[in-house]
């Protein structure tokens, strides 16, 4: 880790610009090079091209989650490092990879000490997501989601309605090497070295249905309402029409038939955690 490039979107939560120089003085002050930077969504991402003849080794990507899969997704083939700092309002695969939420910690850390791990993903034709997936009319609760980080109040009235009302209607059925016996307002994956860890949830009630937004709104998973789980090998999509699905929290549309399967990266992942390195 010596060459870096620095990847940041100052909508994603916490990484503001003042809080970007911070990182980049510490970055001088143990004697990294920075070798660019990239503003995004206003500046288009590095290709592997861009940092191969910058010589960047490392990119430091200080984003939140759905930041930092379009990233991940767009360099798949690159063979260098990724260092994750929690720049965004979930942060949750920064807290797989590292002890300390600080970024600050985190860049000494891996600078002293580091492991290099491979991650485990679900994919879904070109998407990837590293943290999870959400299919389903739940889905829909992403709109009000980001009205709250937009501060957008009206927006985000007429997001939770439209979210309430879908939420209350048909849900998604999903097969493959296991069968979720029911139509679901969630599906919710997550990657796992062994497949693909599955819930269904069933939440058809106001009281469950308010559970479920009141708890994606505030950017947590929901467990509760959680009623069938398994550990898949695959899932096909089966909903006659386009369902929508959540990629670390970034919207796609998948057709019927779409297969979901798991899959690990490359050893590219900096992490600091012990149990993560282990």
């Amino acid at each position: 880790m010596r060459n870096l490039w620095f990847v940041t979107n100052p909508a994603s939560g916490s990484a503001t610009q003042e809080k970007c120089d911070a990182i980049e003085a510490v970055f001088e002050e143990r004697g990294l090079k920075l070798v660019g930077r990239t503003g995004f969504p206003d500046e288009p991402l590095p290709d592997a091209a861009a940092l191969a003849a910058a010589g960047a080794d490392t990119l430091v990507l200080f984003a939140g989650d759905g930041t930092i899969n379009a990233a991940l997704c767009a360099l798949s083939d690159w063979d260098g490092r990724f260092l994750i700092l929690p720049g965004g309002t979930m942060n949750l695969l920064a807290r797989e990879l590292h002890d300390s939420v600080d970024p600050h910690a985190i860049i000494h850390a891996a600078h002293q000490h580091h492991e290099t791990i491979a991650m485990p993903y679900i994919e879904a034709g070109p998407h990837r997501a590293f943290v999870g997936l959400i299919i389903g009319p739940a889905a829909q609760w992403f709109r009000a989601r980001e009205a709250v980080r937009k501060r957008r109040f009206l927006s985000l009235l007429r997001a939770f309605r439209h979210a309430w009302g879908r939420t209350f209607g048909k849900g998604v059925r999903v097969s493959g090497s296991v069968r979720l016996r029911r139509r679901y307002q969630a599906v919710l994956v997550k990657p796992d070295p062994r497949g693909l860890d599955v819930a269904g949830v069933d939440a058809r009630d106001w009281r469950a249905i308010a559970e479920l937004g009141w708890n994606w709104v505030s950017g947590e998973w929901v467990s509760a309402a959680s009623v069938t789980n398994a550990l898949s090998r695959h899932l096909v999509i089966e909903s006659r029409r386009p369902v929508l699905a959540l990629f670390d929290g970034e919207p796609q549309r998948l057709e019927r038939g779409t297969r979901i399967t798991g899959g690990m990266s490359e050893q590219r992942f900096i992490a600091t955690r012990l149990e993560a390195a282990a």
